[in-house]
């Protein structure tokens, strides 16, 4: 009988301990602190050198890039042809081509066929 409380005990505490790993709360990207700062040349040629290295140094962080729009539509900007930045709503702010903008995201990988970097839950910082 003991041994099957002590059993249950365990098996509760597992299961808590799993049910709290799955559903852990959402990273805030716009209120994390950034912990690079880089333009779209410099990060795009780190993972271009190197994408081992490069994934190692910057995947799953909260960068700051700056560089000239050449694309843009709804939900998403792209720098300079090397950066892809999506946002989680609707960009509100008056965008226009080959102006200079620096892009608050978490970096989320690169892209081999299209040559760029990916980032998400993307802000706008200065414009």
């Amino acid at each position: 009988m003991r041994r099957r409380i002590i059993i249950l005990v365990f098996l509760i505490i597992a299961v808590l301990f799993g049910y709290n790993y799955i559903y852990q709360d959402h990273r805030d990207i716009e209120s994390e602190v950034t912990k690079f700062e880089v333009t779209t040349e410099d990060i795009a040629s780190s993972f271009s050198d190197n994408v081992t290295v490069a994934e190692t140094t910057y995947l799953n962080t909260t960068i700051e890039v700056s560089g000239k729009v050449s694309e843009y539509n709804n939900n998403s900007i792209t720098l300079d042809d090397k950066v892809f930045c999506q946002f989680i709503d609707n960009i509100k702010h008056n965008i226009e081509s080959n102006t200079e903008i620096k892009i608050k995201g978490r970096v989320i990988g690169y892209d081999d066929l299209l040559e760029q970097v990916k980032l998400d839950q993307c802000t706008i910082k200065k414009q």
